[in-house]
């Protein structure tokens, strides 16, 4: 599997890829990514009584696209790590809250609110007051209270990385530490399930660390060239992880009558690692057409409104319009709402809050 050893390729050391620091091909990939999640949950929760006859063209891979998730994990644990170097911990900090938060106290709100208008689907249970205004704190999962919307339990998974990795910016990110944490990661997510203790376990999150640690090692490759051995057997050991962590996932989506496909789940992930390992290489440079910034400045915003709101659009239209029409609108409304909060919810609490910061 050539994404797990070292290409033949002339060394080269590769700063942040770009003056601005930013790789348009990853905003791409992020778009990507929200998108088939998007259209997992509209087919899945749409209330459409058998969505592979219903839309036949998409086929029953569709039933696969909620594996945009490791998708985005693996672009976070990338981003994560080219954004923190260079940078102190206290300005490491900040860009996460800049970059998290806004966006994400309107969406909890907006779906507050929606979810407590009348006319609910079944399926959907009102929040309260109050699991409304502990969500806005993002640790909600850790207190016991449900999400508000059921896409936020990725946010649980990507704070715990924050908080680990803010060790190594308290530290001073380099080339070194940053090995030295993927592999100690690497180790507790191995040792959490049999160790017997809920808060390594918790830490250590071994279903999804694989995909973080392997996004800082494509980071590392992108980063210094293709020769240093450290990423590559990095991925290897992460990549088999991920693997046998695909066992666990694809039992969470399957239901009674749809069972996830191990072998499928795993082909989608090795094809994830083969774009990355693109990304990493070089080779998908040439992919850096200006709406791709747009995509992915939306993609946030797009994951966070899309489930709980979207799912009762379509609920509330879908016998307005054919189902084609239908799936298209509640896409199109979602990216159009996504933009307008990017526009005038996070780009303007943004700076707000890096007022606030100092």
């Amino acid at each position: 599997m050539s994404v797990l050893t070292a290409p033949s390729l002339p060394t080269r050391a590769l700063d942040t890829p770009r003056a601005g620091g930013r790789l348009r091909v990853l905003d791409g990939l992020r778009l990507l990514a929200a998108l088939l999640v998007v259209l997992f949950h509209y087919l899945r929760e749409g209330g459409w009584s058998d969505p592979a006859r219903t839309f036949p063209v998409l086929g029953p891979l569709a039933q696969y696209t909620w594996l945009g998730v490791e998708l985005f994990f693996l672009i976070s644990g990338f981003v994560i790590c080219m954004s923190a170097w260079g940078r102190p911990l206290r300005s490491f900090v900040r860009s996460r809250v800049v970059r998290l938060f806004p966006a994400y106290w309107f969406c909890v709100l907006a779906t507050g609110a929606v979810l407590l208008l009348p006319g609910l689907p079944s399926d959907h249970d009102r929040p309260t007051i109050s699991q409304i205004l502990t969500n806005l704190t993002m640790v909600q999962s850790s207190l016991g209270v449900d999400d508000v919307d059921h896409s936020y339990w990725t946010l649980w998974s990507e704070l715990r990385f924050y908080l680990l990795f803010a060790v190594v910016a308290w530290l001073g990110v380099t080339r070194k530490r940053v090995v030295a944490f993927c592999w100690v990661w690497t180790v507790a997510a191995v040792l959490a399930p049999a160790a017997g203790l809920p808060v390594l376990r918790l830490l250590a999150n071994p279903l999804y660390a694989p995909l973080f640690i392997s996004g800082i090692a494509f980071y590392l490759i992108r980063r210094n060239g293709p020769r240093q051995g450290a990423p590559w057997a990095l991925l290897g050991v992460n990549w088999l992880l991920a693997q046998h962590s695909m066992i666990e996932v694809a039992k969470v989506y399957s239901t009674d009558t749809q069972r996830m496909s191990w072998t499928v789940c795993v082909a989608a992930v090795t094809a994830f690692y083969l774009l990355m390992a693109a990304v990493a290489l070089g080779y998908l440079d040439r992919v850096d057409w200006r709406w791709l910034t747009t995509g992915g400045a939306i993609s946030y915003p797009l994951y966070l409104i899309h489930q709980a709101v979207g799912v009762h659009l379509i609920h509330l239209w879908r016998e307005q319009l054919p189902p084609w029409a239908m799936l298209l609108t509640a896409v199109a409304t979602m990216l159009a709402a996504a933009w307008l909060i990017h526009r005038f919810v996070e780009r303007p609490g943004g700076a707000l809050l890096r007022r606030a910061f100092g």
